[in-house]
Parts: C-alpha cells; structure tokens; sequence
C-alpha cells in the first residue's frame, strides 16, 4: 500500500529541494531540479519557479524499496495556508522540513499547529546541516520548548556546518533514544527504571506505536544538496509512517483540490475506501451526481490512465463537474475537515487593456473554481471585479496566473476590509399592483427587524404562506437576498428578519381559445424584481450600520519583547484578553481589527526579533462609530431610484 507523504516547511527550509532529493535518490529524475533555476518537477509554474516558492500543491510518485510514496509538496507561505490544510487533510502522514541555520520559524509553527489539529503522523527533517551557521543542538532546543517535548533525535550531525557534512543514525539502545521513547511510552519507562539496557526490539516497537499515535515525532539531520542523511529519512519514512490501508468498504473519498489543465478540469481525490471505476456516478454532498470520464492515478512515472483506482491512490478525475474543494463522497475517516472563512479583505482588479473585461471575467470564474475562497465578485455592467484575498503575495500569484494562463494583463487597486452593514431599526414597505408606476402583476408588502448578531438574512411568508404560490413565494425570498447583498452603504446586509405582510397576483390566464398570456399572468420575475424595491425602501426607514470585521488573535513571543508588543497593540487598536506564558514565551490573546492585521504582521519581526508567531481568524463585526466609515460603490442599478429600476428591469 502506497504512503500519501505531506512535506512541508517555512518558506526558503527547502522542502521542493528534499522533493527533488528523494526523487532522484528513487531514479524517478536523472538530475536534481534546482529551485534556483527553477527546473524542480513540483514547482510547475513560471511564477514558482520565478520566485522560488511552492504556490499550489502538487503531486508526486516514487518508489523506496516495496513502499510507493505519493508526495504532497504543499506551499510555505502564509498566504497559502488554506492550500496547505485542505492537503492536510488526505495525508497519512507528514514530515515537517527545519532550516538547521534559521531554526523553528513562525509559518513552522502555525504548520505544526495544523498537524496537530488532525493528528497527522509527523517526522522531522532539520535540513541544510552543511550551511554555515548550521547549529544542530540550538534548533533542537527550540523544536522541545515550541514544538513538543516528545521530539526523539534519531540522528547526529559530524562535521556540520561543512560542505562535507555527514549524519551518522543513532541507535535505538542509545541512552539518549531510549531515555526519550520512555518518557513517552509507559511500557519502555518500567522497562528502563527496571533495567537500563531496554531491549532495542521494545523500543523500536514502541517508537512505531508512539509515531502512529501521534505522540512521538522523530527527528532526523540532513542536507537536500548533499544527500546527507536523505538515505536515514527514506528508511524512516517506511519503517516509522503509516501507510494507506488496504480497505474495501463503501468507496469514500476526499476532494482536496480542482485545477484545469490544456484538456480542462480536473478534480484531485484521496480515495479512502473502496474502489473508483470509470462511467461510475458520484454524489458529492447535495451537489447532482456526475459520472466520472476519466481517471488517472499518480505514479512514479506521472499520471497514469487507470480504469480503476483503489483505496490509498492519489486520483485526478474528470467529469466530477459539481465537484468542490472541500467536498466528499461517502464517510471517510473521522477527521476534522477544515473550515476556512471569507477572506476580510477584498481587491479590485482591471484588465490592463479595457478590451479583455470579458475575458477576465472568464478567467477569475475558472480561478474561482479552483480556490472557493477567492470569491471573484463580477460586475459586467460597470466593468469592475473584485476578488477576496488573505495577503500582497497572494494578489502577485492571481496577476501572473491571469497573464501565463489567460493571456490577461491586469493590475490590482483598492484594496479594503469587507465590511457588512446590520440593520439599526424595524419599518415596513408596501408596493402595490398598477400604483405609482409599478410595471409588475405583482403586489409586496415587507417588513423589516434587525435579528442577533451572526444570525444571518431570515425570510419568513408570514400570513402569505396560504395566500401565494410557493413559486411566486420563492421568487420573492429570491429578490429579498439579492437586494440585501448591497445595503445603503454598499455592503452586504445581515442579521435581519424579513417578513411578508401584504401580496396580490393576478393568477393565470388568456383571451379567449388561446394559451397562456404572460401580459395577463403573474409571472416569477414580477415578485423577484419588484422585491428589490421593497426591501431598499424598508432599509431606508430602518437605518443600517457599517460593522468592521474584528479578528481573533493568538501572538506567541520570546518574554523580553511582551513591553514594546504590547504597545504596539494598543497603537493598532488591539484588546488583549488573556496573558498566559511558559518555557520563556508569552502567549497574548485578543482580538484586532481586520484592517490593521497586516500592520501588525509587518511590524512583528522588528518587535519581537523575528521570532513572534501570530495567528488570527475573523471571529465578529463591530460598529464603525462615526462618520469616518468605508462605502462600497454600488454595482448595478440602484432599487432606490425606482423609475430607473423599472426601465432597467422591465417586464
């Protein structure tokens, strides 16, 4: 059975170039890619190969003896974090690469963190022991205080910090291994308090037990452009990790990324359970089934056509239209799965030349596609896109995907916080049948009240219920949300209830031995173009609220940088709720402003000596007080202007 293998790292710990090491040592290059150059197998776009970092996951076979390893190199940046936890996800196990110079750094420990969030088997592989600066025993020391202290050396370094560097394995009866699986292992401690000399049998075992638990993790030396060490790591990898098992239940799968290719899309999957055979239907979640057309497995050799793919295979599929990042097919293992929400932050985006408008709003749909999170926001009638985005890197990769792969120049402007408007009032709002140029066979009656926090747009018939055809009903509920997604501010507005009090339709009919005469019938498109109008002139009695997204934070810092850290905070705006601290760090929790995250990120590495650690996920929105608050420009008409609304949407 094969090994679905992770590798990842901070960026520049040089995980593409342990990539590129194992493949070579497996026969599967001739030479080893150069990330420098840009000739490394995983890293198959200009701008990766450009910049020297992994962007999006990619996959890869190999061979070491009997166990075929698929390899998952994933991106380092930040920014990328959502790329990384989705691969997270179908891996069985991991190896967490270290820079033997620069040490634990803060994306290793935001990567450890989501490791340990889904107890994904780990190793450790501290690189580069032929640099200069190279210190061993420092990294070490940081790996027990902020990774885990149930970290087992396995290797030593000679030489280290040389060209020549060399690791020599440690073995399993060194007091140093056994003293370190004891602490870990209940039955090696009564062993060793018993006797000193622990059977290396016992040990080994319960090193393999304690890894595939998740309670130890090995750590090994080396260097990717030596190869020193690399031959311990491949041993490692196949005596230590866990493999796929061999299971032939239900098929249960996992989709962990959709991408297109020159022959179009393709949707990634770890199959968990069972068998996949081409022409076989699939339901992912409530989406229609679709049947796959194709499916092609990774091998050492690329990806090769298959008829049928078996539990523990890494599969590219076609067909799987309704596919979704995220999503999966029938009851895979019990895992967390991740939940990644909205980016807070939005950017407009324009085509260098005003003729490809089209053409981006192609391109932004396919890249949409492949990155939910992404969200592009498409307006063709004053030719504007917006997409959400986490960081400055992040917009770098969607301009040169848009011109390597579409052809599409483009410059990004106006980046800002997406904020949400919450409505401050109740009002009610009538529109009626053949009254003050009303164009609609359609009478609506709203009303309007602000709900809890978080308890998003509510739409109830009210006393309608009885009273409407379902579809007229649902056609309404349908120019109620869509009116809401622009608030009088421009934002989206949220947390309200709205309720139908009033509606009248003239129900279906025709002249005379003739069919169906729309000029005569209530149509759907009457209720969901006059709702609009309604629900802005409600909005306009209630009032709204521009609200902030605020972020919850977590800073980890070396104790001697908390002073200036915490004025730092309190500059941007921060409130600090919980101070905890242990083995020289501090630990500060709150919560921050969306809109000065990135402030605080750029500032931390002067403040803390490079080594603060922050983490922050949008927790909830808080009123911007004032009349300094952003306003979004509408897109589209504006249901406010009612006589403009009525010749833009006529009947």
């Amino acid at each position: 059975m094969p090994i679905n293998l992770g590798i990842l790292a901070h960026v520049d710990a040089g995980k593409t170039s342990l990539t590129e090491r194992l493949l070579y040592e497996a026969g599967v290059v001739d030479q080893i890619g150069s990330v420098d150059d840009g000739t490394t197998r995983t890293d198959s776009m200009d701008l990766e190969r450009r910049r020297g970092i992994t962007i999006r996951a990619a996959v890869t076979s190999l061979q070491i003896g009997d166990t075929a390893v698929n390899i998952l190199d994933t991106p380092g940046h930040p920014d990328f974090i959502a790329e990384v936890e989705r691969s997270l996800h179908v891996l069985d196990a991991a190896v967490l690469v270290l820079s033997s110079v620069e040490g634990v750094q803060p994306q290793t420990v935001i990567l450890w963190r989501a490791l340990r969030r889904i107890n994904v088997p780990t190793l450790l592989f501290i690189n580069k022991v032929d640099r200069g600066g190279a210190d061993a025993d420092r990294v070490v020391g940081q790996i027990h205080r902020r990774l885990s202290a149930a970290a087992v050396v396995l290797s030593r370094v000679v030489d280290q910090g040389r060209p020549e560097a060399e690791v020599e394995a440690l073995p399993l009866d060194h007091p140093s291994v056994t003293e370190s699986i004891a602490e870990a292992d209940e039955v090696v401690m009564q062993a060793w308090i018993d006797d000193s000399e622990v059977d290396p049998e016992r040990v080994e075992a319960a090193l393999k037990r304690g890894v595939r638990q998740g309670d130890i993790f090995p750590v090994l030396f080396g260097s990717a452009v030596t190869g020193a060490g690399v031959t311990h790591l491949q041993e490692a990898i196949t005596t230590l990790l866990p493999a796929a098992g061999q299971r032939s239940g239900a098929t249960s799968a996992t989709v962990f990324a959709v991408d297109h290719d020159d022959r179009g899309r393709r949707v990634w999957l770890r199959l968990w359970d069972g068998e996949l055979a081409v022409r076989d239907m699939l339901r992912l979640a409530s989406s229609k089934a679709d049947r796959v057309t194709e499916l092609r497995v990774s091998r050492p050799d690329g990806l090769a056509v298959a008829r049928r793919a078996r539990s523990g295979d890494i599969v590219a599929a076609r067909g799987l239209s309704s596919a979704r990042a995220g999503q999966v097919i029938g009851t895979p293992p019990p895992r967390r799965l991740p939940r990644f929400p909205p980016a807070t932050m939005v950017a407009a985006l324009e085509p260098v030349d005003p003729a490809q408008r089209g053409a981006l709003f192609a391109a932004l749909t396919v890249m949409g596609d492949e990155d939910p999170l992404i969200e592009p926001r498409l307006n063709e009638i004053d030719g504007t896109a917006e997409i959400r985005i986490h960081g400055e890197v992040q917009k770098e990769v969607v301009v040169a995907v848009l011109e390597e792969r579409f052809g599409v120049r483009t410059f990004f402007h106006d980046t800002s916080v997406i904020c949400i408007e919450r409505v401050t009032g109740s009002a009610t709002a009538i529109e009626e049948m053949d009254r003050d140029g009303n164009p609609y066979l359609a009478t609506i009656g709203l009303s309007l009240e602000p709900g809890e926090p978080g308890s998003a747009v509510a739409f109830h018939p009210g006393i309608e219920r009885g009273n409407l055809p379902a579809s007229f009903i649902t056609a309404c509920e349908e120019g109620v949300r869509a009116a809401l997604e622009q608030g009088l501010h421009g934002w989206a507005v949220t947390d309200c209830r709205v309720t139908m009090t009033a509606s009248a339709y003239c129900p279906r009919q025709s002249h005379a031995h003739q069919s169906f005469n729309k000029a005569m019938s209530t149509v759907g498109a009457d209720f969901r173009n006059l709702a609009p109008v309604v629900v802005m002139a409600c909005l306009e009695k209630a009032g709204t609220e521009v609200c902030q997204p605020i972020e919850r934070f977590e800073l980890d810092s070396p104790d001697p940088t908390i002073q200036p850290l915490m004025s730092t905070l309190g500059r941007l705006g921060a409130i600090t709720e919980f101070i905890t601290g242990s083995s020289g760090y501090t630990r500060l929790t709150g919560f921050i402003p969306t809109a000065r995250i990135a402030e605080l990120a750029s500032a931390l590495p002067n403040v803390t000596g490079g080594e603060g650690v922050l983490t922050s996920r949008p927790d909830h929105y808080a009123p911007l007080h004032g009349e300094d608050f952003p306003v979004r420009p509408r897109a589209g008409v504006d249901p406010r202007d009612r006589a403009l609304w009525f010749r833009s949407m006529p009947r």
